[in-house]
């Protein structure tokens, strides 16, 4: 078990590191705003990356079929709040010093620890083929039948170490850049607003044009 654990976690690791508009979102939150907004950012993207395995592990062949089945409009829905939050760090300006923990803003906006979470959580689900990247790693590890054929412990520790691997790549890349105090300066902000924003808007324009070619 203790094996198994392991193993999903190191799945977890590996499907959270490649850098995306989720991972510069974190990036952007947390040189802008924080450890606290980044590890917040990161935390929905692991709770998201904890129910794609889910479904992987529990063979809920169903909901993976509706998600797939789905995956142009959840493209485009993706998209569309990608170009929202690209414009708007586009132009929102650095504080001139640091945002209080309960009234930080984001894309122009005042939001708290739980919107930095739903917010990312909701748009790392709207990427569906993650869960074919879950059910050919889980088939891999012998678990993509289900709790039918497996019992319910090992499905369980599977999504634990999934979300446990997710969310130590959050945390150990949100503590790295918080030591970065340089970057964190309103004049280098500027820049990274600007390129965090406009590679965000490439990404949600490019998720559109998928959904709707797809």
């Amino acid at each position: 078990m203790l094996q198994l654990w392991i193993r999903s976690l190191v799945i977890g690791l590996s499907i959270a590191a490649p850098v995306g508009p989720i991972g510069l979102l974190c990036i952007r939150r947390t040189l802008a705003l924080g450890r606290r907004a980044g590890l917040m950012t990161g935390l929905g993207a692991a709770a998201a990356d904890g129910v794609y395995g889910a479904v992987a592990a529990f063979g809920l062949s169903a909901v993976s079929a509706f998600l797939i089945d789905q995956q142009n409009a959840l493209r485009i829905g993706g998209g569309l709040f990608l170009i929202y939050l690209g414009q708007g760090i586009l132009r929102s300006k650095p504080a001139s010093r640091a945002a209080e923990p309960e009234r930080l803003k984001d894309s122009g906006k005042t939001i708290g620890d739980m919107g930095m979470l739903l917010s990312t959580f909701a748009l790392t689900l709207t990427n569906p083929m993650t869960i074919l990247s879950f059910i050919a790693i889980f088939s891999g590890l012998g678990l993509a039948g289900g709790v039918a054929s497996h019992g319910i412990a090992a499905p369980l520790l599977t999504v634990a170490g999934v979300f446990t691997g997710s969310a130590l790549w959050w945390l150990t890349l949100t503590f790295a850049l918080s030591r970065l105090k340089i970057l964190s300066k309103p004049e280098n902000l500027i820049w990274i607003n600007r390129f965090s924003g406009l590679v965000i808007l490439g990404f949600g324009t490019m998720a559109i044009y998928q959904g709707v070619v797809g």
